[in-house]
């Protein structure tokens, strides 16, 4: 059995649909869900579909080997980001090498980098007049939205398409996608 952890700091629609993805496979579990903020709706998303959830400070991710020590203890085979917004730091990249997965709402490598999530990152791509947007799944490495890409998927944008038109069709994807190509890469 491979094992998953999702880190997520927000409302937890992509986490939700990852877990209910995987609830009765007999190779893949998500079995915990650690999160940032506690305040997260995802927490109770998580909560509600039976995986123990783990809140953290900046300063257990930057400062100690805490949420090592958490993911060593649960056998996670896989890092799976949902809407988690901190850069993964070294000491958690050397022990998941190639086994840390993101995904971001535009095509990179357009509209990456820090500060890049959202909302933010449609307005852009809308305010840029692009003639298409959608997904890519990654490889996590040192640099925001810059590991290997693992998978895009297009959607157009179409006259009079606003920011959050926009939002609507890349999440539609995301949904799709996401838990899919999770399980495609842990084989």
């Amino acid at each position: 059995m491979q094992r998953i952890a999702i880190f997520a700091s927000g409302n937890g629609t992509n986490a939700q649909r990852i877990i209910e993805h995987f609830q009765g496979n007999p190779k893949i579990q998500v079995t915990l869900l650690l999160s940032n903020n506690p305040d997260a709706f995802v927490l109770e998303r998580a909560k509600n579909l039976h995986v123990p959830t783990i809140i953290f400070t900046r300063h257990d991710l930057y400062h100690s080997n805490h949420l090592l020590d958490i993911l060593s203890v649960q056998g996670i085979d896989y890092l799976v980001l949902a809407g988690f917004l901190w850069l993964i730091p070294d000491y958690i990249l050397d022990a998941y090498p190639s086994r840390i997965i993101n995904i971001h709402p535009a095509l990179l490598p357009k509209y990456g980098g820090k500060g890049m999530y959202g909302m933010r990152v449609h307005q852009s791509v809308i305010e840029a007049g692009d003639p298409e947007s959608g997904i890519t799944i990654h490889y996590v490495n040192a640099n925001y939205d810059e590991g290997q890409i693992i998978f895009q998927e297009k959607c157009l944008i179409e006259p009079g398409d606003t920011a959050e038109s926009l939002a609507n069709k890349v999440h539609e994807l995301e949904y799709r996608h996401y838990p899919e190509v999770i399980e495609e890469v842990m084989g």
